[in-house]
């Protein structure tokens, strides 16, 4: 039977959620989650190395293989975009500084497979994770 712990990342500049599962054979189970909330009066690069400095310390502690996390967000507001995509990669830098693999999925497809619709409102993601 094959180990693996994934170590998934919804980033965000004042709130960034994580999950921690791993699987052998077929069985999933739900390991660690959680959020990083940098202090919202930081500064933009404050912020930055405390979401790099937590995801070290979860990936230490949980020694994970991959990460999974979302693709490049498109967005109206350009501003937004550029500091979700400086979240992102404060996560992915931490994670790819430890050598775990990093596999990027767009938020259609995480809510497809979640909620068997590409299109879901976050709290029907948030209730069928809750219900798995």
């Amino acid at each position: 039977m094959v180990l693996m712990k994934v170590l998934s990342i919804d980033p965000g500049i004042r709130t960034t959620g994580f999950s921690v599962i791993e699987t052998v054979g077929s069985n999933i189970r739900l390991e660690a989650y959680g959020t990083i909330k940098p202090k919202p009066g930081d500064s933009t690069a404050k912020r930055l190395h405390h979401i790099f400095i937590e995801i070290n310390k979860i990936s230490s502690q949980f020694l994970p293989q991959a990460l999974a996390i979302e693709d490049t967000f498109y967005s109206n507001n350009a501003k937004s975009a550029m500091i979700l995509g400086q979240a992102r990669g404060s996560a992915m830098v931490a994670a790819a500084s430890k050598n775990i693999i990093i596999y990027e999925y767009s938020p259609r497809k995480i809510k497809q497979a979640v909620t068997g619709n590409g299109n879901a409102h976050k709290s029907q993601v948030q209730f069928m994770v809750k219900a798995k």
